[in-house]
């Protein structure tokens, strides 16, 4: 019961004081769920692979897959309501009040303000998960030298070829499950 009750409180926390979406949320879910040793961070990582191709808002998957991992159902359930819950009480406070908060000069400052911290909060998301990733073991001139590496730079070449060309999300997303399909078999074949 102190673990769902635990999951609960953190994920509120996490879900009050982060703005800008899921991926805003990631470094705060990596790091507590590190730092309480709920899972390593190579599980996260594919958790947030997973998450990504499937059906639903990244925040509420991660909150609902760390939640089952730590106590079941009954985690997954107070992970995710608390994860939803700042946001729910927030719209139905600005739905009350919508014409007083929206003409507001302070509301609209600080709306100013939370922008750059959403992409900073992202931003070292994308550092911490690409480290852990391409480097787990450090930088190095080995690290770098690698077929692992030579195979993720080409497919996120791809990804970017795709997506400047306007392919739709679910052909990118296909196209680097292809990518590591192909990339799991050739090792499993020659390594």
């Amino acid at each position: 019961m102190i673990q769902v009750l635990s999951l609960l409180w953190i994920f509120f926390k996490i879900g009050a004081c982060t703005f800008g979406g899921g991926y805003a949320m990631v470094e705060l879910v990596a790091e507590q769920v590190t730092s309480h040793g709920w899972m390593e961070m190579q599980e996260i990582i594919d958790f947030i692979a997973i998450s990504e191709s499937t059906p639903g808002p990244i925040a509420i998957n991660m909150a609902t897959y760390v939640g089952f991992n730590v106590a079941g159902i009954p985690g997954a359930v107070a992970a995710t309501t608390g994860v939803v819950l700042p946001s729910l009480i927030i719209i139905m406070i600005i739905a009350r009040f919508y014409k007083k908060f929206i003409a507001n000069r302070f509301v609209a400052g600080a709306m100013r303000g939370l922008r750059p911290a959403a992409i900073a909060l992202i931003s070292a998301a994308m550092v911490s998960i690409g480290a852990e990733v391409f480097l787990p073991f450090g930088f190095s001139v080995q690290s770098i030298l690698t077929f692992d590496m030579l195979f993720s730079v080409i497919t996120l070449g791809l990804c970017l070829f795709l997506v400047y060309k306007k392919a739709k999300p679910h052909f990118i997303l296909l196209a680097s499950a292809a990518c590591g399909l192909l990339w799991g078999s050739i090792q499993n074949i020659f390594m």
